[in-house]
């Protein structure tokens, strides 16, 4: 089980599961203090989907910097007030100790099991003891991807090593890329797919371990095209990136999702944030809903509800519209007249998505785009459509008279490299909003715009990245302070050594 332990304060990266002294008086023997590592994985797989799917305010407002989802009665979030509700501290935590100290304690209890020599099964519990120690670190690496894309420096060397260091100094961000692509390319040569891992613990690819080398491959390519932007360290970045595309996602078949349940606990949280809460939160925003509606996009109908309830400005009377009107961003809006969520996105069995093929077809176009021999752009960024639309259910005819548009097909549509998939990325992103954040920051477009109240802290600008949090700046003052001068200051304006 994990503990925290409390200096002064919560400190996240106290976690630990070998400060016992004191709670070993205290055992409760119906409530076993040693979680079997099959569950603890588990609970990383879940712990790290549900903090990068959900929609509450108070962890995951990615969908509303992205600016594809807005807020209605109290929209302070979608303007990027975010210190009262402590959100930063909230990310930080469910990623530290949620599926980071779950895999950290997984590995340790795994490392310390001896297999006998003796055993008939010596050959097979070594193979699988292997493979789950690799499962363990291809999600560590995916999950220190996400922290490094949403605060720069982080701790990392010295994370998660409980009372043999509480006050953890910040790794530089491109020294975590760069070791995270090496961890990566161990792992993909070292697992062994003709062994399993964690059977059914394993609830993202059911234990399929050649499934999870693609997972692996495409989490190589992300980083590679995000180390490329940088301009640094080109020869390794090319190198990620090519051999990530040859081991990664070749179809929607491969997406890494977490499947749901129709009864709680175990539903989709957007459901629960959007449907068993009785809330109602959220809308869709204006520039999301005008992009795809000049577009005639097809996929407007999977993200979207049909109607609206128009208000006649003379008379206040009301009608019921067929059709979609987004909603400004950081006002406060009234549900019923704009555009919301479709119910599609609300089903409680609503799988949840960390890592799709129409990604990687982006991040292949703009590797092209890059200078980087993977094939050609145009190819790419028709194939994210594509994969895109096919994911959302998207009948073919549909999709094939989508992409013969002139707005729409790479040869004609409007812009640079960079607009062209930029934009069509960030409506294939359009339920992913941290993923769709990171695609926004990378390439520059679609351009967003701070809306007019936004908080001063974010000096007029779409935040680049999210500000550390406060209890790191009390409990661990010095390593904070030599990180916020590394990467140029704490600020939401701050860019991540890849944001060009």
């Amino acid at each position: 089980m994990k503990k925290l332990i409390y200096v002064l304060g919560i400190f996240i990266l106290t976690v630990s599961c070998d400060d016992n002294s004191l709670t070993d008086l205290n055992v409760d023997e119906k409530n076993p203090s040693v979680v079997p590592a099959s569950t603890l994985f588990t609970n990383a797989e879940k712990d790290l989907t549900e903090q990068l799917i959900n929609t509450d305010v108070n962890k995951n407002i990615f969908r509303l910097v992205n600016q594809q989802w807005t807020e209605t009665t109290y929209p302070d979030e979608s303007f990027y007030q975010w210190v009262s509700r402590k959100i930063s501290d909230n990310h930080w935590d469910r990623l530290y100790a949620g599926p980071l100290a779950s895999l950290t304690d997984a590995k340790k209890f795994i490392e310390k099991e001896v297999i006998s020599p003796t055993d008939v099964e010596f050959t097979q519990k070594t193979i699988t003891k292997k493979n789950q120690l690799i499962l363990i670190d291809i999600l560590t690496v995916y999950t220190y991807q996400i922290l490094v894309d949403t605060y720069g420096d982080v701790p990392y060397s010295d994370a998660l090593k409980g009372s043999a260091n509480y006050l953890p100094k910040y790794d530089k961000a491109i020294d975590i890329y760069k070791d995270l692509i090496v961890r990566l390319n161990a792992d993909i040569a070292g697992i062994d797919t003709s062994y399993p891992g964690f059977g059914t613990a394993e609830v993202i690819y059911k234990d399929d371990l050649n499934a999870w080398v693609k997972f692996a491959n495409s989490i190589k390519l992300k980083l590679g095209v995000n180390l490329k932007a940088s301009g640094l360290e080109s020869a390794i970045a090319d190198a990620a990136i090519i051999s990530g595309a040859a081991g990664g996602f070749t179809s929607n078949s491969d997406n890494a999702k977490l499947p749901y349940m129709l009864n709680l606990p175990n539903t989709n949280p957007l459901y629960v944030d959007m449907v068993f809460s009785g809330r109602n939160d959220f809308v869709a925003t204006k520039p999301i809903v005008d992009a795809l509606v000049a577009l005639n996009d097809p996929r407007k109908e999977a993200y979207f509800f049909p109607t609206y309830r128009a208000v006649d400005p003379v008379t206040g009377a009301t009608t019921i519209v067929t059709g979609y009107l987004g909603a400004p961003v950081g006002a406060k809006n009234i549900y019923a007249r704009f555009t919301h969520m479709s119910d599609k996105i609300k089903a409680p069995d609503f799988s949840g998505t960390i890592l799709d093929y129409a990604e990687v077809e982006f991040l292949l176009a703009e590797a092209a785009g890059r200078g980087v021999a993977v094939g050609s752009i145009a190819s790419h960024y028709e194939a994210g459509i594509r994969a895109s639309m096919e994911d959302w259910g998207v009948a073919t005819a549909k999709i094939d008279t989508y992409l013969l548009q002139p707005s729409v097909a790479y040869a004609t549509a409007p812009g640079t490299w960079q607009q062209k998939v930029g934009e069509q990325a960030w409506y294939a992103l359009f339920n992913r909003g941290f993923e769709g954040w990171t695609s926004t920051r990378r390439l520059n477009f679609p351009v967003l715009v701070a809306p007019s109240n936004a908080d001063p802290a974010a000096e007029g600008q779409v935040p680049s990245r999210m500000a550390y949090p406060i209890r790191e700046q009390t409990l661990n003052a010095t390593n904070y302070n030599a990180a916020s001068t590394s990467i140029g200051g704490d600020k939401l304006s701050t860019k991540i050594f890849w944001d060009k």
